[in-house]
């Protein structure tokens, strides 16, 4: 036990994680748990940026309105303003850090910033197209060389420790508390007891619960899972968010197509050649994600396309390899030259709007337990999240709940028991978890997509609940391996997913259904609390 105590156990690899992190070191002793290696989370695959209102043109007031207005109607206001507020701050802080930022002579504020669907000025502040990378590797180099920060690659978290589940830790309801987590050694493959004062999670989202994404292998919605089996509240998962325009080339994996080349004038068109976003939104390529990622679905429904074009090619090849350098690059190794032709894309799961619900601090409704970035539900994204506000919410949450983690009075901690394998053999068939998860994949992609019916939802529950039979007795009967793990987690978010959906009965934002087409005169969130007792 001595060996895994620590003042905070974060799990997850990812800004929200490093920031809280680099925060925390002065005054902490500090574990950062990570399922593979240290970069491989999916902020480093953020190309677009970070939205501040930097410039004189701009206000947070202003942000603030646009972020609740692509919010549709389910923004937290207060959360929403004081995330705005912070952004400048938060900015400068990741420029002290040793952060570069594309710079510009001609702007007031000495950086290029591009504008984004859903923005009303110019105000991502980027590294090229590459921000995500650029701004990880830096907080990595970081992280390294702090003395209090132990860094644990490979190892993934299994399940959160909790007061409840504690036969000789008495404790109220509403004095639950976390003591840390089981983790297993993937190299080793033993599983671990960490004990800590404070537990985070900040293990992403859960985009990979479908069969086509932009993100990392590594979004399994884990920490959602983790959290949700803890008892914790969670808000608002039928809010995916489908980024419209993913790479699609059956060599290119998960490959994004950043936002920013419709924000500097890329078109939308047809294999004809035509234009179609302006006969569905007045803003036309640079409406709201939501709008145009179920435009794109309903044009290429309609038309039986494989997929649309996304034509950037009356740019200059100068200003595209400048500007785009990742994209240029990666599209050009695909036999695609995007200063001469258009780039086919199809809309991917992106964000997952929804998670554990938190407050300004990051807290969950179970002590000592915190949620950070895409992992939480803050209430600043609603029923859509806006553009380059992810990466956003990671550094100004991060840093909140770094404060109130300083703040926090140590208590004592019980001896936690060792995780029980003696009643456990090896798997004898790892291929059925391979199967589970294909089929998970694809019944989750064409019944909970972008968009849904009640019947489709009813049958994506009917597999659900088959697949968790089969996980349950695999977990119960033989030792924990990482796929089955994952597989779990993504059943779990699944699970929330359409619960949430069905819960829903209108369209909103990201949540679309054609069984209730008209949205509700009042917003409301959707929230699921487990029975306890």
């Amino acid at each position: 036990m001595v060996n895994n105590y620590f003042d905070t156990l974060i799990i997850g690899s990812g800004l929200a994680g490093f920031a809280l992190a680099l925060y925390l070191a002065p005054y902490k002793k500090v574990c950062i748990v990570t399922k593979q290696t240290v970069d491989s989370g999916a902020s480093s695959w953020a190309q677009g940026g970070i939205a501040a209102a930097l410039s004189n043109i701009d206000s947070p007031s202003q942000h603030t309105q646009d972020t609740l207005i692509a919010g549709a109607g389910l923004c937290d206001s207060e959360i929403t303003q004081y995330v705005t507020e912070h952004a400048v701050s938060a900015i400068r802080w990741l420029i002290e850090q040793g952060v570069i930022f594309t710079g510009d002579t001609t702007s007031d504020t000495g950086f290029h910033l591009t504008k984004e669907g859903g923005h009303s000025v110019r105000r991502i502040i980027h590294s090229g197209d590459a921000t995500g990378k650029a701004v990880q590797q830096t907080l990595i180099d970081k992280i390294k060389a702090h003395t209090n920060i132990c860094v644990l690659e490979h190892h993934i978290a299994i399940d959160l420790i909790t007061s409840d589940k504690l036969s000789d830790y008495q404790s109220e309801t509403q004095n639950r508390r976390c003591f840390g987590a089981y983790v297993l050694d993937k190299n080793k493959g033993r599983v671990r007891t960490f004990t800590a004062q404070n537990t985070v999670l900040a293990t992403g989202g859960a985009s990979k619960v479908y069969l086509y994404t932009t993100n990392p292998d590594t979004a399994t919605g884990d920490g959602i899972a983790m959290g949700w089996r803890a008892n914790c509240g969670i808000a608002n998962m039928e809010f995916i968010q489908f980024h419209p325009t993913c790479l699609y080339h059956p060599h290119a994996k998960s490959f994004l197509i950043s936002e920013a080349v419709r924000g500097e004038g890329g078109l939308l068109k047809l294999p004809t050649g035509e234009r179609f976003m302006p006969w569905h939104d007045q803003r036309a390529e640079l409406a709201p994600r939501d709008i145009v990622a179920r435009a794109i679905d309903f044009e290429m429904k309609k038309r039986g396309l494989d997929c649309v074009y996304l034509d950037i090619s009356h740019k200059s090849a100068t200003f595209l390899k400048e500007h785009f350098p990742t994209i240029h690059a990666r599209c050009l190794e695909l036999g695609i030259d995007i200063t001469k032709e258009p780039i086919p894309v199809v809309p991917a799961a992106h964000y997952t709007c929804g998670g554990i619900m938190t407050d300004k601090n990051g807290k969950t409704d179970l002590h000592n337990l915190y949620a950070i970035g895409e992992t939480a539900h803050t209430g600043l994204h609603g029923a859509n999240r806006l553009a380059s506000n992810s990466l956003l919410e990671c550094l100004v949450l991060a840093h909140a709940a770094g404060k109130d983690i300083i703040n926090q009075s140590t208590h004592a901690l019980p001896r936690l028991a060792d995780w029980d394998e003696s009643r456990v053999t090896d798997a004898d068939e790892e291929i059925v978890i391979a199967h589970n998860w294909d089929e998970l994949r694809r019944f989750m992609w064409n019944y909970v997509g972008i968009v849904r019916t009640t019947k489709r939802l009813q049958r994506a529950q009917r597999r659900i609940e088959l697949l968790r039979e089969e996980i349950n007795e695999y977990y119960t009967n033989f030792r924990v391996t990482s796929d089955l793990l994952e597989l779990r987690n993504l059943v779990d978010s699944a699970d929330l997913i359409v619960r949430s959906a069905m819960l829903r009965h209108e369209s909103r934002g990201l949540h679309y259904s054609k069984d209730y087409p008209g949205t509700l005169p009042i917003a409301v969130n959707t929230v699921l609390k487990k029975e306890t007792g």
